[in-house]
């Protein structure tokens, strides 16, 4: 599928604005659903289930959400700007991209890893998880490397490295050990991590020019 630029960077421009726009009717919606699909998984989650848990009709989320998996889709872009956002206060005042590499890398493994939806789906159904990931032809992937790189750049402008590459080198590394946990990489806790970004994935940061 060739990606459309222009619904990624509308994408883009979806996780990285603040969480503001919902009124209370959409947050209650969407707590309910991602409250309906930690407890019970994607597939066995209802609109009627979610319908019911939110206290509104289901007409009513009908008219706000054509489907299911639209109403899914709205759950995961909101948790993704969450994830987003806290890889970006935990780098907002790192003085170098190669901080920023070792931190964003370290709140996001641990963000993913204890994420409740993410243990839920990871646990039950993983075969769920790259379709979910992949939706929108991969958009969501880009967007997130998008920011992830920018914030890089914004760290050492001057800075020589393909930050985009790098950016999304870590992205499918953490959905690698994500799906594939163990193995001879034992990256238990933060400070394993911690260790591991330092020691390999700065390797990826090339000097600045100048």
């Amino acid at each position: 599928m060739t990606l459309d630029a222009t619904t990624t960077a509308a994408l883009r421009d979806r996780l990285a604005a603040p969480e503001t726009g919902a009124d209370d009717l959409d947050t209650r919606i969407l707590d309910a659903a991602l409250a309906e699909f930690e407890t019970y998984g994607l597939r066995r989650v209802s609109v009627e289930d979610v319908a019911k848990r939110a206290g509104a009709a289901r007409t009513t989320i009908y008219r706000r959400f054509t489907n299911k998996e639209q109403l899914l889709q709205a759950v995961i872009l909101r948790e993704c700007r969450r994830f987003l956002t806290a890889i970006a206060a935990a780098t907002e005042d790192l003085e170098s991209p190669e901080d920023a590499v070792v931190e964003g890398f370290v709140v996001g493994l641990r963000s993913a890893r204890t994420h409740p939806l993410m243990t839920r789906v990871l646990q039950s159904e993983p075969e769920a998880f790259l379709p979910q990931l992949s939706m929108n032809g991969g958009a969501v992937m880009l967007a997130a490397r998008d920011i992830l790189a920018d914030r890089l750049r914004r760290a050492r402008p001057a800075d020589a490295a393909d930050h985009d590459t790098v950016a999304e080198v870590l992205l499918r590394l953490a959905v690698s050990l994500l799906l594939l946990p163990g193995g001879g990489l034992a990256l238990d806790d933060d400070a394993a991590i911690r260790a591991f970004a330092r020691d390999y994935l700065t390797r990826m940061l090339r000097p600045g020019d100048g």
